[in-house]
């Protein structure tokens, strides 16, 4: 554990690539297997599930040092993160000497699922007091749930690469799929044997980059396919041994909440895998992405559900076929077999995403500007001589997205942050005008430099209103601009609608609080973009 707690700390404190590439290669290099399967699997989505809630966190803590629970309400709210301010509230460890290896810790964090809440508080409370507080920082970060680290797969799988010589892409595919760490030994994991014999395991997928630019700069225009950009869940589906399975782009299978899919085990040959994009879809035209989020978590969907929010899946691409990988083909041969099977399959719920018309970049830049009637978020760009390549790489894909809807408005409500921001007052909530009337409509916490965020948290500790726990009323002074990707009508928010991917474009200093928008304007950007 303090290996692993030592590598969290170079992380976090290293902010070129390659001094985190040579942490994790070192790590690697140095950690026993059980260690390095917990690892693989922290650093690619897959932890364990919380074995105990906040709550006992907090009272055990409050317990042991003897700590008044409003004191450590406000030492919480200080901080701005619990595994943090009982790291730092706990006192000195009785016995660090007999800190266990990681594996040890998730292993039994798993298999604490079930056991009774005193089994849980004596493992906590005695793992607490033989830990180092940089031990026990990441130690708690793993039962609350918020183990966020400051490092990409993709730096995590060329680390592995190093050590173990293996391609990148390689390493990205065999780590891939339905394992589980408990079970899972790291020569099996790294092995082609076991990659082979796992019939649902997907393929690393290929991401584009955000086209900054001209257009004129990427060549011919007949070397070029372009498509929407579609707003939904990226995806694979895969039929083999006659077996069929979805997964999402976070490496979660999903085939069971999207049942619609069921047919496609009839109809797909054997050995298929496609790239697409679930999406909510009804008619001729896709639904709003915030349709699809009814379905997004649930253990079971219901059949109003799926009437509701029904779906369908557009495919872009051929990863697989007839068993043989087609990743190293070019993108007009995979969309040549593409364009067979899906028409072979001939059903509704198997849609493919079409090819865009056009002559000539201009052409192209008009089009683009049709996109929102077409639901979409804009265009993609993909070169025809293009292989299927693993994670984002530039020069072959590149997403062209349309310019953001953008509204004014003032902050009413803020938060602070978290992790190096767990001091400062991030975190907002804004409001338009509605007559004499202030309305909440979005948050967001991104989109500023660090010398504004510094300069928004002096305003809001000098102008609070009321303070409610963590978030303070402010007085509604300051102006931002927000800018968002879609807007759709909704029940849960007070103003009616909900913004995708709000953040700030910009500090509006040069307007005054009753130069914002209204709700009003809200509305009338439903209408006009609402899907």
């Amino acid at each position: 554990m303090k290996a692993f707690a030592q590598l969290i700390q170079q992380l976090g404190s290293a902010t070129a690539t390659n001094d985190k590439l040579n942490a994790l290669s070192n790590y690697f290099s140095d950690a026993n297997d059980k260690d390095k399967v917990w690892v693989i699997a922290l650093f690619s989505g897959r932890r364990p599930k919380r074995a105990v809630n906040s709550t006992l966190l907090a009272q055990w803590c409050i317990e042991l040092i003897n700590l008044p629970a409003w004191l450590f309400e406000e030492s919480y709210h200080t901080v701005g993160d619990l595994a943090e301010t009982i790291a730092l509230l706990l006192p000195p460890a009785t016995d660090q000497a007999a800190s266990l290896p990681l594996h040890y810790y998730l292993e039994k964090l798993v298999s604490l699922e079930k056991a009774s809440e005193e089994e849980k508080k004596t493992f906590i409370v005695s793992s607490w007091m033989s830990m180092g507080r940089d031990e026990r920082f990441v130690f708690n970060k793993f039962i609350t749930g918020g183990f966020r680290i400051g490092v990409s797969q993709k730096t995590m799988v060329n680390a592995l690469a190093r050590n173990t010589g293996l391609s990148d892409s390689v390493i990205a595919h065999r780590i891939s799929g339905n394992w589980d760490p408990l079970t899972t030994q790291y020569e099996s994991l790294l092995s082609e044997e076991a990659a082979a014999a796992d019939i649902s395991k997907p393929y690393p997928f290929y991401l584009a980059y955000a086209l900054e630019d001209p257009l004129t700069d990427l060549g011919q225009p007949d070397e070029w396919q372009a498509e929407w950009k579609w707003d939904g869940i990226r995806g694979q589906i895969i039929k083999r041994n006659d077996e069929l399975f979805t997964w999402s782009r976070g490496e979660e299978l999903i085939t069971d909440k999207f049942p619609e899919y069921t047919i496609l085990k009839e109809l797909l040959p054997n050995g298929t895998v496609l790239d697409g994009e679930i999406l909510p879809f009804d008619g001729d035209r896709p639904l709003p992405f915030s349709i699809l989020q009814t379905r997004i978590g649930r253990k079971n969907v219901t059949k109003k559900q799926l009437q509701e929010a029904p779906v369908t899946f557009f495919v872009y691409d051929l990863l697989e076929f007839d068993n043989i990988d087609y990743r190293e083909q070019p993108l007009f041969l995979r969309r040549q077999q593409l364009e067979k099977i899906v028409s072979s399959v001939n059903h509704p719920v198997l849609k493919l995403s079409p090819r865009i018309d056009f002559s000539s970049w201009d052409q192209l830049t008009d089009l683009r500007e049709s996109s929102r009637d077409m639901g979409s978020e804009g265009l993609m760009l993909k070169r025809l001589s293009s292989l299927y390549q693993t994670g984002r790489k530039r020069g072959d894909w590149w997403k062209w997205k349309i310019d953001p809807l953008v509204i004014d408005c003032v902050m009413v409500y803020a938060m602070k942050g978290h992790g190096r921001r767990s001091n400062l007052y991030t975190d907002y909530t804004f409001a338009v005008k509605d007559g004499d009337q202030l309305v909440t409509f979005t948050k967001a916490y991104s989109g500023l430099t660090d010398e504004e965020f510094a300069q928004v948290d002096h305003f809001v500790k000098n102008n609070s209103l009321e303070k409610f726990g963590p978030v303070r009323t402010v007085k509604p002074e300051l102006v931002f601009e927000i800018a968002f990707e879609g807007i759709a009508a909704s029940n849960r928010h007070k103003s009616g609608v909900a913004l995708r991917f709000p953040r700030i474009s910009r500090w509006r200093k040069d307007k005054k609080p009753d130069e914002i928008n209204t709700l009003e304007d809200l509305k009338k950007m439903l209408e006009l973009y609402g899907k």
